[in-house]
């Protein structure tokens, strides 16, 4: 990438990524130390589209991560050999970071303000935040509109042919779609208007099987022995079901980074389709239709194995918005009623958990554990995740046992092994039962 953003005239080297520190998807200290790195190697034009957070950061940190984002770029570019500049920009929700293909048009706002330089014009990406902010009503960070830096009334950082570009997000599921949109031929997404003759790369392969993207800067870590194959080699019945925002979780996700099933004949996949965002608009989002097909199939008799995401308090979550929060866990406590129902009349086993929280402490808190509170003395909402210890719940009618303590999510899926009547393979973490009966 370097070499071909060297060859040019003016060949530029542009990163594309989520300007955050969360360490989800990326990690901004990645992006310095490549612009360092591209100085030293040559590269003498470097433009960056930022991402912003304020979904696995506080709502309104995006400044926190772009005011020193300028101060390096204008630090590295003192001599004058370097010109390392923010081009583009919006809200990670609202331009570039789609998945599972839930909204195209995100990818391809994104797609028109990074390559083609369409959007809310600004001199200074400092401005451009804080009158974005300002013109409608303080929303988060993440849902930000798309603006464009320009000099002159020209932008600054348009994708060209013989440019390079590098993603700099690690995390494949937001990262696939404007991943395509870059080295698809055929793609047929949206009209792109031009197709630039680059050199393109992820920091990773996001999906190894259909090779997105074709070059990436580090190998993926492969995953191997995950339930799927061994449900697959048992001959075991199994079906994941979730809406959109959270299908791959269950499929992509659970069978570790790869999208196609280990046997056809044996895997459901079940996706509902999503409402749209915002999703404290419609918090109980579609869990009653995931628990109607869920509670089907567990009376059909048919799976050995049923894997269920329900996404409210993960989406709703990072909203913010707390009355929305409630009624998003109202209809989610209906609904696994209904489940402990179905369980109690077909002899299921039911283990609910998750992997973080997200609706259980909604209001950011100062070191001293006191509320912070915002310029109009209301609480200061909450969107990123938590870091509070996950309950774990298992339930059946007839269920004897005593639980180990101690334990965390790599025991789950021993567990989950053994309630199925298998022994659990041997290079799991051992199962969260001390003993069961």
């Amino acid at each position: 990438l370097v070499e071909n953003a060297k060859a040019g005239e003016h060949g530029t080297l542009h990163f594309i990524g989520l300007a955050s520190d969360a360490n989800v998807h990326s990690n901004i200290e990645h992006l310095y130390a490549m612009m360092r790195r591209a100085k030293a190697d040559g590269i003498r034009r470097v433009r960056i589209h930022v991402l912003l957070d304020g979904r696995d950061t506080p709502p309104h940190s995006a400044l926190e991560y772009i005011a020193p984002l300028m101060e390096e770029c204008a630090s590295i570019s003192a001599d004058r050999t370097f010109d390392a500049k923010i081009a583009s920009g919006g809200g990670r929700q609202y331009i570039t970071m789609d998945r599972y293909e839930s909204d195209w048009e995100i990818v391809r706002r994104g797609w028109n303000a990074h390559v083609l330089g369409e959007g809310r014009q600004f001199t200074d990406p400092i401005t451009a935040i804080e009158t974005l902010r300002k013109e409608n009503n303080n929303p988060g960070d993440q849902d930000l509109h798309e603006f464009v830096i320009v000099e002159n009334g020209f932008p600054i950082g348009l994708i060209n042919d013989g440019d390079s570009v590098i993603l700099f997000n690690f995390r494949g599921d937001r990262a696939i779609q404007i991943s395509r949109a870059f080295t698809e031929k055929g793609f047929k997404a949206f009209n792109r208007v031009r197709f630039p003759r680059i050199e393109y790369a992820g920091m990773m392969q996001y999906d190894g099987d259909q090779k997105i993207p074709p070059q990436y800067l580090v190998s993926p870590p492969k995953i191997d022995d995950v339930m799927g194959q061994y449900m697959a080699d048992l001959g075991l019945h199994n079906m994941a079901i979730s809406e959109t925002q959270k299908y791959g979780h269950v499929t992509y996700f659970f069978n570790g980074n790869r999208l196609e099933k280990f046997d056809e004949k044996l895997e459901d996949y079940v996706e509902i389709k999503s409402y749209p965002p915002p999703f404290d608009e419609k918090p109980e989002m579609k869990c009653k239709e995931i628990t109607d097909k869920v509670v089907d199939a567990m009376k059909s008799g048919k799976y050995g194995f049923i894997r269920i995401n329900y996404p409210n308090g993960d989406m709703v979550g990072h909203t913010g918005n707390f009355d929305a929060v409630v009624k998003s866990m109202e209809a989610l406590d209906q609904c696994l009623g209904r489940l402990v129902h179905a369980a109690d009349h077909t002899g299921a086993v039911l283990v609910v958990t998750a992997d973080h929280g997200n609706a259980e402490d909604k209001f950011e808190r100062n070191k001293d554990g006191s509320v912070k509170l915002q310029g109009d003395g209301r609480p200061m909402p909450k969107t990123a995740h938590s870091l509070n210890p996950v309950p774990l719940a298992i339930y059946n009618s007839s269920y004897k046992g005593k639980l180990a303590g101690g334990l965390g999510l790599s025991s789950i899926a021993a567990t989950c092994f053994l309630l199925m009547g298998y022994q659990p393979p041997k290079i799991y973490d051992r199962p969260v039962f001390e003993n069961i009966d």
